[in-house]
């Protein structure tokens, strides 16, 4: 009996991702970005060489670590591996309060854009690390062309009034 063909299986509804493990260079500042200006709580930390952060008491959204990477650099461009991992805020509000604390600590935005289906601002790690802070619209909002088909762009965004969101 052959296998079914690759595309007769779909991923339930409900799969997610549940977590990216990065490799950085320097432990302590990459759990200072990611605690300390986007917010996550540190959940668990092993030694000196890795450390684990979470929203809401998950067990960990994002794992640090320098197992192989203890005092490296980032990938060259035109080499693989991570693009950029990407993190949801539940409301529009939370992403402009999580971009101004972004900014407020130094660090430049590298893109921003509406897709029509959310808004989003790119920056970059301590590590060089691609990371882009989101918000869906409602599914009921996102374009769609005649056909039914997701219509998903790239637009520009207009990050002043993203951030005068953000509120004091």
């Amino acid at each position: 009996m052959s296998p079914p063909p690759a595309h007769a299986y779909r991923a339930p509804a409900e799969t997610r991702i549940g977590h990216v493990h990065l490799k950085v260079a320097d432990l302590d500042r990459a759990v200072a970005f990611y605690r300390d200006v986007l917010g996550f709580e540190l959940s668990q930390r092993f030694g000196q060489g890795a450390a684990f952060l979470s929203a809401g008491g998950y067990h960990h959204h994002i794992g640090l670590n320098t197992w192989e990477s203890r005092g490296g650099t980032a990938a060259p461009a035109g080499h693989t591996g991570l693009y950029h991992l990407a993190i949801v805020y539940p409301t529009r509000r939370d992403l402009a309060a999580a971009a101004r604390r972004t900014l407020d600590a130094g660090t430049l935005y590298v893109g921003a854009a509406d897709h029509g289906v959310s808004i989003a601002l790119y920056f970059t790690d301590p590590d060089g690390n691609g990371v882009e802070l989101y918000w869906d619209r409602p599914r009921e909002a996102w374009p769609r062309n005649p056909d039914g088909a997701l219509a998903m762009g790239t637009a520009p965004l207009d990050v002043p009034a993203l951030l005068a969101e953000a509120g004091s």
